[in-house]
């Protein structure tokens, strides 16, 4: 079983993790914003995934570390639990419609971090998330998980719709990034021989 736990904690945030690839989709989030949990706990759920993730941040502040912050845990949670990658399919994508929204999530868990993410979303907040700050939390996992991503909506009119297709087709794509290969079991999936 791959798992790993994470505690970071900061001047400005305060965050414990813990990731079991292997899950049955349990997620126990508390991060003081509830828009961000709800997508974290459909991230576990869709992956596949068993995470808890609790965070005291400086809310009073502002969002942005607390969200930032808990992209970097989720990304060093993956990190670590992936260990040196042996086995792995490294890359995957999915395509989700959600209702009257169409999105796409392709990334690579090749080891050179690099983001690049369009959701199309209008409005500031969504429910109690600063929407600006969802690139900033994808920021974060994508340094600390030295992974690429590639998220986009496609179009779509629910702002909300916009957000949750991105985060269910994340949870799609790592599930299949992480997935092992029989067949490649005891190779590093890179003609490099070095992730």
């Amino acid at each position: 079983m791959r798992h790993a736990s994470v505690v970071r904690n900061t001047n400005e945030t305060r965050i414990r993790g813990s990731l079991k690839i292997e899950g049955r989709g349990a997620g126990d989030i508390s991060t003081g914003i509830r828009f961000l949990d709800h997508m974290l706990e459909l991230f576990a759920k869709h992956g596949g995934f068993d995470l808890k993730l609790h965070a005291d941040g400086d809310l009073d502040v502002d969002q942005h570390h607390t969200v930032e912050d808990a992209g970097i845990v989720l990304g060093q949670l993956f990190a670590k639990a992936l260990r040196d990658r042996r086995g792995i399919n490294r890359a995957g994508y999915f395509v989700l419609p959600m209702d009257e929204t169409l999105a796409v999530v392709a990334l690579d868990l090749g080891g050179r971090p690099a983001l690049v993410y369009k959701d199309l979303v209008k409005v500031r907040l969504v429910g109690d998330l600063q929407t600006e700050l969802v690139e900033d939390f994808f920021g974060g996992f994508v340094n600390h998980a030295a992974a690429n991503l590639h998220a986009r909506v496609l179009y779509g009119r629910s702002n909300h719709h916009k957000i949750e297709a991105i985060f269910k087709c994340f949870a799609r794509a790592m599930r299949y990034a992480c997935s092992k290969d029989k067949r490649l079991k005891d190779q590093l999936p890179s003609t490099k021989g070095l992730l």
